[in-house]
Formats: structure tokens, sequence, C-alpha cells
């Protein structure tokens, strides 16, 4: 354990990071609600204290050194491990749950099914936060989220929620004429989703054509590539739970085949590090009883 003397004041670290962040003790002044004197005093402190120089001024800004800049990268982890304690802390004192969801999953999945949840448990206070990629739940202070892929999520528990199925579709009419095999897609235009540029040639092999790793226009969401097959970019490989009123109104239609099991799944991931509050208990095992059978616990 560090000795406490060797440490900072927690004042004195908001202060070098606002400044390293924002470049002068004026504005990190004004976003701590402090004095420029102030900033300035809880600057020397954390100097004192670490016996290092960690900021230079450069004209009218304030410029980490080397041993700052490095400095600075430490402290805001721990800051940010400090503020994830605090909204946990807060978050037990009530009914809060806070869970990170995949933007398309949560809309056309997750979303339609709450109003169940909301109704059994109407103590909870469900806040819902959309992320892309895996990130530290403890850090980032949520109680659970929504994963897609494997159950490899370090350091969680996993529960299945639903294996995907998916389907290459597009807009009606932009075939000239329906393709006699999987092949003949590769000649139109394809669509696909910059974080799963695998998920095409997955496909193929699954249809029996092997070592295909197509290129194509590239997007960051599901929502943005739907809306580009819809109005003709494109061939799209997309979940069937994201298209099923498209394909039920015509807006699209199958390029090729039936739906085929992709590479993941959707699991509910949460840490197993801390005890499950009474709020992520209660959703855990609505969210478990939604699924049914198809829902399977990882440890």
């Amino acid at each position: 354990m560090y000795a406490r003397r060797n440490l900072p004041s927690l004042s004195g670290l908001l202060a070098l990071e606002a400044v390293a962040r924002l470049g002068t003790a004026t504005a990190a002044a004004a976003e701590l609600n402090l004095t420029a004197g102030a900033i300035s005093r809880a600057l020397k402190e954390v100097e004192a204290t670490l016996g290092q120089t960690l900021l230079l001024r450069d004209r009218q800004r304030l410029r980490l050194t080397p041993a700052g800049s490095e400095y600075v990268s430490q402290a805001r982890h721990a800051l940010d491990t400090l503020g994830g304690a605090a909204e946990r802390l807060r978050s037990s004192a009530g009914g809060a749950l806070s869970l990170a969801i995949l933007p398309a999953f949560g809309m056309h999945w997750l979303a339609p099914r709450l109003p169940l949840f909301r109704a059994m448990h109407p103590e909870v206070a469900l806040s819902l936060s959309t992320r892309l990629r895996p990130f530290d739940l403890s850090a980032e202070g949520f109680d659970a989220a929504i994963h897609y892929g494997r159950a490899d999520w370090p350091a969680a528990g996993h529960l299945r929620l639903m294996q995907e199925q998916v389907l290459p579709v597009c807009a009606p009419g932009f075939l000239p004429t329906p393709p006699r095999a999987p092949a003949d897609i590769l000649s139109h235009a394809l669509l696909m989703i910059e974080s799963r540029t695998g998920d095409w040639g997955r496909w193929f092999a699954a249809q029996g054509i092997a070592g295909q790793r197509p290129a194509g226009m590239m997007f960051d969401q599901f929502a943005t590539m739907q809306q580009a097959a819809i109005h003709g970019l494109g061939i799209a490989l997309l979940p069937t739970f994201l298209i099923a009123d498209d394909l039920t109104a015509g807006r699209l239609i199958a390029a090729w085949g039936s739906p085929t099991p992709s590479n993941g799944a959707y699991w509910l991931v949460w840490a197993k590090d801390r005890p499950m509050r009474p709020p992520l208990q209660a959703f855990h095992d609505w969210i478990a009883g939604m699924v049914g059978p198809e829902g399977r616990v990882t440890d």
C-alpha cells in the first residue's frame, strides 16, 4: 500500500487533470467553480507532494512535461474508477439500474419488451446508454451491458439472449435478375459494418464458397446500413430481428436464400467481482424468462 503522505489531494488531482485537458488555469477554474489562484495553489501542492515538475508555462498556456503527461494518464484512470464507485454507490441507495446497450439490438429487440419489465418492476429506474464495443464495467459505472459475440467478456458473467441470424437483403428492383447462385452476389455492391468486416466472408463460407473477403461500402451502425440498402445502395447482410418489418412491408427483399446463423450471439454481461444488486437481479431474472430455453448462463 502506498503511504498516504505521498498522495496528492483529490482537489489537486482534479485541478491537474482539468488544466492538462483545457490548457489554462482560468479554464480549469471555470470548470471546477474555483478561482485561478486556487487552481495555481492546487497545482503547486501536487508538484510539491510528488517532487516533480509536471507543468511548464508556454506563452499563455500550461503544457505538461513528459513526467506530467504520464502521471495525468494514470491519474485519469484512478479518477474514472472513483467516479464509477460513486455512481454505483448512488445507484445502490435506490432502485437504479444502469445498462449499456448496442443501438440496433436495444431499439429493435430490447425496447419493445421493456414495458413488460417496467410493469413488473416499477421500482427500478432504468438508465440506458449506447456502447458499441466492450469496456471496463467497473470503471464506467454500469451494472450490466448487452454484448455481441462470444462469452469472452473479461471477468464477467454471461447470459445468452439470442443467437443472431443474418440475411442478405436489398431494395426491390436492385437486382436486375435474381441470382442463380450465391456467388452472383459478389458482382454487386456490398454493404458492411466496419466492426464486423468478416461477416460477408463467413456468410459465403456457409454457402460453400470459402476464402472470400469482399470489399464494400462501410458503415458504423446497422441502422445507417439498413437505410442505405432500402435506398438501393447495395446488398446488406443484416440481422433478421432488425429487418422483420422491412421484409413484411416490402421495403427490403432477400437477395439470396434463408437466414443463416452468424458468428456470434447477444449476451447480457455483468461484473463477477461485485455482488449483483437487487435491480440487476430483477432485470437478469426477467430477461432470462423472456429468452426462455435459448438463454444460457456462462461463468
